[in-house]
């Protein structure tokens, strides 16, 4: 058995998808990047294709370990940076992507954030979350899909869609 060990560090980036593989001194032994599309389908709308950032991430953690003759089972620990508010809804049973990823830069809600501020919405959320209403949250994107995507909502009561797939965990610090 080798006596190797490497962390892998996954970045998915707005525009592209990077891997790192470094050794347990810290040091880089390998590095790939590739990009993807990003899709405008309105102005202020800015979408991902989610076999798009699947793939790339894939490839690019093959590329590493490919590279670096480094095999699965030498991995120690996988480290993962995302998009943050990047917005992506799956089949809770098929762990299929049902809706195209809303990027955080998306300002498809604006005029519904406008509304709730405007009711009075906002010292509330604030209060609650400590955040302040703004289209970048994914509140409001999770708002709109239900009411825009055809079929989603009754998706969503009958507990399919979902923010991840049902059998993986969310691990953060």
């Amino acid at each position: 058995m080798s006596q190797r060990r490497f962390i892998l560090a996954l970045d998915q980036g707005t525009t592209s998808s990077r891997a790192m593989l470094f050794a347990r001194s810290g040091s880089v032994i390998a590095s790939a990047q590739r990009e993807f599309a990003q899709h405008y389908p309105s102005p202020g709308w800015v979408e991902h294709d989610p076999g798009d950032i699947w793939r790339s991430q894939l490839a690019v953690a093959h590329e590493v370990m490919r590279n670096a003759g480094a095999q699965a089972s030498e991995i120690a620990a996988i480290g993962i940076a995302n998009q943050r508010e990047t917005t992506l809804l799956w089949d809770r049973q098929t762990g299929a992507p049902v809706v195209p990823a809303i990027v955080w830069q998306d300002r498809r809600t604006a005029a519904h954030c406008a509304r709730l501020i405007e009711s009075g919405a906002q010292a509330v959320i604030e209060r609650k979350t400590g955040l302040r209403i703004d289209p970048y949250f994914s509140a409001t994107r999770l708002a709109w899909l239900l009411d825009s995507a055809p079929g989603l909502r009754a998706r969503a009561r009958r507990g399919r869609a979902w923010e991840r797939p049902a059998e993986h965990a969310v691990c953060t610090d």
